[in-house]
């Protein structure tokens, strides 16, 4: 086991957080799980237990991710059970509820804001001081975006701003991770089938103030596509990659 490469996933209890942990672990890393929730945090270790002949090492730790004692935490358990991390999915997030922008509270805001910009901020940085102290050194961080970034819907101000904010942490990690040997890249995702996207299957408010049915993606598609990133040598990265349910209303009119 100690010459697997060590991964961290956060909202590692659910969606893409489980299916992406569920393919590393594929690939031969121990995987720590990250979530606020211990109940499907065990669901998901039970799950990495059965994903590879033999089991997997893995560890799971609940973590606040907007809270950063927690963070904290969380990476003392990283540095004491393996003494480092090769990899970095940041992916938490929540989003509000879908009212309009006058309507929103502060409350809900903040709320939005403390876990995806941050929380991701929080664990960016403990992932960045154990990687530039460990031996060897470096590692890659894939942030978790969102085409929300690039096309907001209606009433998801939070959401599309912190994910528009994600792009600039982004590209600030890939810049100042070059000193240290850490590479930084975004997945921005579009539709994947999980808890967060089951209205889409009853219908989902469009621009025009109709409600559609959107096509949806296998969440195990994007697992495949963070797994490849990961793979990458040292001095390749992808920057950026959209991964999407291909018939869905994005490209030009929809």
């Amino acid at each position: 086991m100690a010459d697997r490469k060590v991964a961290l996933v956060t909202g590692a209890g659910t969606g893409i957080g489980r299916a992406v942990a569920l393919a590393l672990a594929g690939e031969g890393y121990s995987v720590v799980l990250a979530g606020r929730r211990a109940e499907p945090l065990r669901e998901t270790a039970a799950l990495l237990g059965e994903s590879t002949p033999g089991g997997v090492e893995h560890l799971a730790v609940p973590t606040d991710i907007a809270d950063p004692e927690s963070v904290d935490a969380l990476f003392e358990s990283i540095r004491g059970a393996y003494g480092r991390l090769d990899l970095l999915f940041n992916n938490a997030g929540i989003g509000a509820p879908p009212v309009h922008f006058e309507n929103l509270t502060f409350e809900q805001w903040k709320s939005v804001v403390d876990v995806n910009i941050n929380g991701a901020f929080l664990c960016a940085q403990g992932a960045v001081r154990l990687m530039m102290t460990q031996t060897p050194s470096g590692g890659r961080i894939i942030n978790n975006g969102s085409i929300a970034a690039h096309s907001p819907r209606p009433n998801g101000a939070p959401y599309a701003t912190t994910k528009t904010a994600m792009t600039g942490l982004t590209r600030s990690l890939a810049l100042d991770g070059r000193r240290m040997g850490i590479t930084c890249g975004q997945i921005d995702i579009g539709n994947a089938a999980t808890e967060m996207t089951a209205p889409m299957q009853a219908g989902i408010i469009q621009p025009d103030g109709s409600t559609k049915v959107e096509p949806t993606m296998n969440v195990d598609d994007v697992a495949r596509a963070v797994v490849y990133m990961a793979s990458l040598p040292p001095d390749a990265n992808v920057l950026f990659m959209t991964v999407m349910a291909a018939n869905m209303p994005l490209v030009g009119r929809g």
